[in-house]
C-alpha cells in the first residue's frame, strides 16, 4: 500500500510539472516599461484622470442625461451584457462536471414463445457516472471557462467605455457645429453687406464688374457652407440618437463656452493600463483561455478514469423471472488509455501552442497600442491648448486692427468695403478657435479613453 502510494505521488509531481494542474501567470517576458507613455505629464500623485467617473469627468448635465440613456438602451452594450450571461453559464457548466451524472433507466419487455402466455419483464434502475479528474481535464476546462468569463466581461468594459467617449464626442461635435453655424451666418451677413458695398463702389465708378461678380461669388459660397453646416448637424443628431437607440430626434443641448475641463491632466503609470485598459484585460484573458487549452491538449495524453454504478429494482435475474423482483445492484470502474489517436494528440497540442503563442503576441501588442494611443491623445490636448493661445491673440489683434479700419472710414478716405474685409478675417479667425477648441476637448476624451476610463 505504501508503495502504491509513493508511485501516485511521483505521478502527480510529474504532471505538475508539465504545467497541466498550474494556474495562469502573466509571462515573465511581458513587461511594462515606463517608457511606454512618450511624454508623461508632470504629477505627484500616480492616478491617472481614468479613475474620475465619467460624471466627475463630463460635468454637463445634458451629456450625463445622454450618457445614462446610452448605457441603458444601446445594441451593442446589450449583447456584450448577454454574451457575459453566455459566458456565466458555460463556467456553471463546467463546474458541474465534476458531479456524477445521474440517470433513470426504466425497462419493460412483454415475450411470447410459441404463443404461450407472454411473460413480463421489467427493470427499474438508477445509473451513475463519474470521471474522476485525475489529470486535469476538468480542472483546466473550468479554468479555461472562468478565463473566457473574464474576457466576456472585460469585452463588456470595452464596449461601454467607447460608448462614453462617442457619445461625449458627438455631443461636443454638435456644440461646436452650433458655433460654426453661427459664426458661417454673420460671415453671410458680412459677405451681404460688401456685395451691396461693391455694387455701390461700382456706381461711383471705383469698382469693376469683375470684383462684383467675385464679391458675389463669395457670398454665395458662404451660403452655400451655411446649408452644408445645418446637413452635418442634422446628420450628427441622428447619428447619436441611433447611438442611444432611440428614434432620430433632436438633441437637446448647452454650448461649447459653458464647458469646464481640468486645467491639468495625468496619465499616471503605464502599469495602471493593465488593470484599466478593458482591452487590454480582453486580450490577457484570452491568452489565459489559451494558456488552459493547451493544458487540456496535455491532459488528452493520459488515461480517462471513470467510475459508473447502476442500483435498481427487476424481475428478471440472470436467466429466470422471479416475481416479485429483487435489486438489482452494479459497479464498474473504466481507464481508457489513447494508444491509437496519439498522432492526433500531437497535432492538437502543436495548434494549442501556436494559439497560446498568437494570443502571447496579441497580447504585447495591445500594450503597445495602448501607450501610442495615450502618446497621440495627449499631444492633441497639449498641442491644442498652445494653437488656442495662439488664437486668442491673433482674435484681439485682429479685433484691434477692425477698430481701427473704422475709426480710419470715419476719418479718413478709407471705405467700408475694407472695414468688412478686416470684420470677415476676424470672423474666420474666430472659427479657428472654435476648431482649435473641439480638438481640445476631443484631446481630454481620447485620452480618458486610452487610460481606461469611462466604467
Amino acid at each position: 500500500m505504501k508503495r502504491k502510494t509513493i508511485i501516485l505521488f511521483l505521478l502527480v509531481s510529474t504532471l505538475s510539472s508539465c504545467h497541466i494542474y498550474r494556474s495562469y501567470e502573466r509571462p515573465e517576458s511581458v513587461t511594462v516599461s515606463d517608457s511606454l507613455f512618450r511624454n508623461p505629464t508632470e504629477t505627484a500623485d500616480t492616478a491617472s484622470i481614468a479613475s474620475l467617473s465619467w460624471k466627475e469627468l463630463f460635468q454637463d448635465k445634458q451629456l450625463q442625461a445622454l450618457i445614462e440613456k446610452g448605457l441603458a438602451h444601446n445594441t451593442d452594450l446589450n449583447i456584450a451584457r448577454l454574451k457575459v450571461k453566455e459566458a456565466e453559464a458555460l463556467l456553471m457548466t463546467s463546474r458541474l462536471s465534476y458531479l456524477p451524472s445521474v440517470s433513470l433507466n426504466p425497462e419493460g419487455a412483454l415475450t411470447s414463445l410459441d404463443g404461450n402466455k407472454p411473460s413480463k419483464t421489467y427493470n427499474l434502475a438508477v445509473s451513475a457516472e463519474w470521471e474522476i479528474d485525475l489529470f486535469g481535464k476538468l480542472l483546466n476546462a473550468k479554468r479555461g471557462a472562468q478565463a473566457a468569463l473574464e474576457q466576456s466581461e472585460a469585452y463588456k468594459q470595452a464596449v461601454q467605455t467607447q460608448l462614453v467617449a462617442t457619445i461625449a464626442n458627438s455631443y461636443y461635435t454638435l456644440l461646436m457645429l452650433d458655433e460654426q453655424l453661427k459664426i458661417t451666418q454673420r460671415t453671410a451677413e458680412t459677405w451681404t453687406e460688401s456685395l451691396h458695398a461693391m455694387k455701390a463702389l461700382k456706381r461711383a465708378g471705383q469698382a469693376t464688374e469683375m470684383a462684383v461678380a467675385q464679391t458675389e461669388a463669395n457670398k454665395l459660397s458662404v451660403e452655400a457652407s451655411v446649408l452644408s453646416v445645418k446637413q452635418q448637424i442634422n446628420e450628427m443628431e441622428n447619428s447619436l440618437s441611433t447611438l442611444l437607440g432611440m428614434p432620430a430626434q433632436q438633441i437637446e443641448r448647452s454650448t461649447l463656452q459653458s464647458q469646464e475641463f481640468p486645467d491639468t491632466l495625468s496619465t499616471g503609470v503605464p502599469l495602471e493600463l493593465l488593470s484599466r485598459r478593458p482591452d487590454i484585460r480582453q486580450s490577457e484573458s484570452q491568452l489565459a483561455v489559451a494558456y488552459y487549452a493547451t493544458n487540456s491538449a496535455r491532459s488528452a495524453f493520459y488515461p480517462s478514469i471513470t467510475l459508473s454504478g447502476s442500483a435498481g429494482w427487476t424481475n428478471s435475474a440472470g436467466s429466470t423471472i422471479t416475481n416479485p423482483g429483487q435489486w438489482l445492484l452494479s459497479a464498474v470502474g473504466s481507464l481508457v488509455q489513447p494508444l491509437f489517436n496519439k498522432g492526433k494528440n500531437i497535432a492538437n497540442l502543436k495548434i494549442a501552442k501556436a494559439q497560446q503563442e498568437e494570443a502571447l503576441l496579441s497580447f504585447r501588442q495591445s500594450l503597445l497600442d495602448a501607450g501610442a494611443e495615450v502618446n497621440d491623445a495627449l499631444v492633441q490636448w497639449q498641442t491644442a491648448r498652445q494653437r488656442i493661445l495662439i488664437d486668442e491673440q491673433q482674435c484681439v489683434s485682429l479685433r484691434s486692427a477692425l477698430r481701427s479700419s473704422e475709426l480710419l472710414m470715419q476719418h479718413s478716405s478709407q471705405n467700408y468695403l475694407e472695414v468688412l474685409t478686416a470684420r470677415q478675417t476676424l470672423l474666420q479667425a474666430e472659427l479657428n478657435t472654435i476648431t482649435d477648441r473641439f480638438d481640445e476637448i476631443q484631446g481630454v476624451i481620447n485620452l480618458y479613453h486610452a487610460l481606461g476610463g469611462g466604467y
